[in-house]
């Protein structure tokens, strides 16, 4: 990987493709910036932890509670009342289907880790707490119900 930046790209590509594939959702990406603040951009955040050879990473995916309706809508042709535990399980698996992809395409390119179970936050202005210390770089993803942030907080190992 050549750049910081490039380390996100491969969880964005996953969750594009776990959208495609799942919700029948296409979806197109910002450019990732750099995010100072431990507010979620969304309502119901999933987040693992990653642990590897090269890096100490955690994953944030943070949806909107209007995007959450519409991918529950498209998976089950209903759409949830309030934001429970089913929609807690969705956003875990979400996390996880992502974060299993991504890792299948960073180990291509000399990166090994081991996923944690994802935890789910939710509640409007939750807080999300990276379990590495680095930097974490944040990437919009656009869909037609509004948009998806997905975080990457990293630390590369000595």
């Amino acid at each position: 990987m050549t750049s910081d930046t490039a380390l996100i790209r491969p969880f964005v590509e996953a969750f594009g493709e776990v959208l495609s594939t799942m919700a029948m959702m296409e979806c197109t990406t910002g450019s990732p910036t750099v995010k100072e603040s431990h507010q979620a951009q969304g309502d119901v955040t999933g987040i693992i932890g990653l642990t590897g050879n090269r890096l100490k990473a955690s994953l944030a995916i943070s949806f909107p509670r209007a995007v959450l309706v519409d991918i529950m809508t498209r998976l089950f042709g209903e759409s949830p009342e309030e934001m429970d535990e089913q929609v807690s399980d969705l956003v875990g698996e979400l996390t996880n289907m992502t974060t299993g992809g991504a890792k299948r395409l960073l180990a291509e390119a000399g990166y090994d880790f081991d996923m944690a179970v994802p935890a789910v936050i939710s509640g409007e202005k939750h807080l999300i707490d990276h379990k590495a210390s680095g930097t974490t770089l944040v990437t919009p993803v656009h869909t037609e119900s509004g948009d998806i942030f997905l975080e990457l907080c990293f630390e590369h190992k000595a």
